[in-house]
């Protein structure tokens, strides 16, 4: 079984920061890819980050320059660090783990997600 939980969502104020975490536990041999998704109101999903087992990073256009993607603990953990937020960035904020499990297995596991809301 792996686990993947976000954390650090919240009400923040245009112009703001936030930092989010995402950690994926369990039965992980490797992982592959970290992402941060993101779905707002109008439920269209995006890929807002990515960051792989090498360190290369991805970003969507409306994100680069405010929004940096960070691993640690042998890239188990993600973080999304957002700056200048906007109200245009809020919305659920998922994380998605792509990983080799202890089978040999290769898989992608998702949380919950976390709710970003930006509003003065």
């Amino acid at each position: 079984q792996v686990r993947v939980v976000e954390s650090g969502g919240g009400l923040v104020q245009p112009g703001g920061s936030l930092r989010l975490s995402c950690v994926a536990s369990g039965s992980i041999r490797s992982v592959n890819v970290m992402e941060w998704y993101r779905q707002g109101s109008e439920n269209e999903r995006e890929l807002v980050a990515s960051i792989t087992s090498d360190g290369s990073t991805t970003y969507a256009d409306p994100v680069k320059g405010r929004f940096t993607i960070s691993t640690e603990n042998a890239k188990k953990t993600v973080y999304l660090q957002m700056n200048s937020l906007k109200p245009d960035d809020s919305a659920v904020y998922r994380c998605n783990a792509d990983v080799v499990t202890r089978w040999g297995t290769r898989r992608t596991y998702g949380g919950q997600g976390t709710q970003v809301t930006v509003s003065s």
